[in-house]
């Protein structure tokens, strides 16, 4: 990946109130609010200076205090040899909503979405306040970033990168996390992504994998797709990149099929499955069976994302397709993840 002038990446580095040169290695804890009782809670930071100049990366996870997949994908990193060599600077937010987290909730307690909060504001709502906390002592010093995401509460989605492909430097970027599925997300007002750009730091969503879980394969290959960027921004130098192993494919579009009734649903389908227009996702049914009716696919592509709720009201989704110039291929590419799918 061409190089770029490293202008954030500066002698000594200042996150909250802790001081970090070149070559150290310290955790600081951004306080963000305090409980009812006045207990402070303060979001976890480590940061690893190399002694030589480079990007700045940050990784976060569980922005959505129950996509906890992203907190394990850290926890791996950190305890990984290849951080004590690196160029630049690599900022580890392992757990952004603590509130969430320690609720096992996607939301803060105001209910709000704190990934519909940036770029945020000090004198703010609670996640607006803690959207502000982040971007000015981490997002705003960087120089690029990935974001650990799972699908929402009963969901799953296949491990994906979500980007601006319209972004050359971004789109590279994508192609480096060596996913097979690439989606071309437009950004959305209030999220981290939009934020970041606005700050023209270049910026990845992974997903995969559904909250409050351990997925073994989902963190694997998250882990992997995590170094193999920071080899491709040159972050672990002296390292000889293999060519790409693994074909990328950047969806055309993608879309959700939703329930025509309410009732229980019987899934025909999963994860990961290539489906042709007609297909048989699912059928859904009152308790005693008398009424049923059939889920099909609209379109052809793969599904990308699954409901694992039987329990469906009408309008419901239940499955995400992703749309595919040659969706064979794509699910040829998807062979990788067979102990997976």
């Amino acid at each position: 990946m061409k190089s770029i002038e490293w202008i954030n990446d500066v002698e000594v580095l200042k996150i909250g109130t802790q001081v970090i040169k070149r070559g150290e290695r310290k955790r600081v804890f951004l306080e963000s609010a305090a409980m009812y009782d006045s207990t402070q809670l303060s979001i976890p930071v480590e940061v690893i200076r190399g002694k030589e100049r480079g990007p700045i990366l940050f990784i976060s996870a569980a922005i959505h205090g129950d996509e906890i997949n992203g907190v394990e994908i850290i926890r791996r990193l950190l305890k990984k040899p290849l951080t004590k060599r690196i160029h630049g600077t690599l900022i580890l937010i392992p757990i952004v909503n603590i509130f969430g987290f320690n609720y096992k909730s996607r939301y803060l307690p105001d209910r709000r979405d704190l990934n519909r909060s940036f770029p945020g504001n000090k004198n703010g709502s609670l996640a607006s306040r803690m959207a502000y906390i982040f971007m000015k002592e981490v997002v705003s010093k960087c120089t690029h970033g990935i974001d650990l995401h799972t699908a929402s509460g009963h969901r799953t989605n296949l491990p994906q990168v979500r980007a601006c492909l319209e972004d050359k430097e971004t789109e590279a970027l994508a192609r480096s996390f060596k996913v097979p599925v690439l989606i071309n997300s437009k950004l959305r007002d209030g999220s981290l992504r939009e934020a970041a750009r606005k700050k023209n730091v270049k910026m990845l969503l992974y997903e995969g994998g559904q909250a409050l879980r351990f997925e073994e394969d989902v963190i694997k290959i998250g882990l992997k797709g995590c170094i193999s960027v920071m080899k491709s921004i040159g972050m672990i130098p002296n390292t000889k990149i293999p060519a790409p192993n693994t074909k990328v494919f950047i969806a055309k579009s993608s879309s959700w099929g939703r329930a025509p009734i309410s009732g229980t649903s019987c899934s025909k389908r999963k994860i990961g499955d290539k489906v042709k227009k007609g297909d048989l996702l699912a059928v859904i049914s009152d308790p005693f069976g008398e009424k049923e009716v059939e889920v099909r696919a609209d379109i052809e592509g793969i599904l990308i994302g699954v409901s694992l709720l039987p329990l469906v009201n009408k309008g419901d989704a239940l499955y995400h397709i992703a749309t595919f110039s040659h969706t064979p291929r794509v699910k040829q590419a998807l062979s990788i993840y067979d102990n997976l799918l």
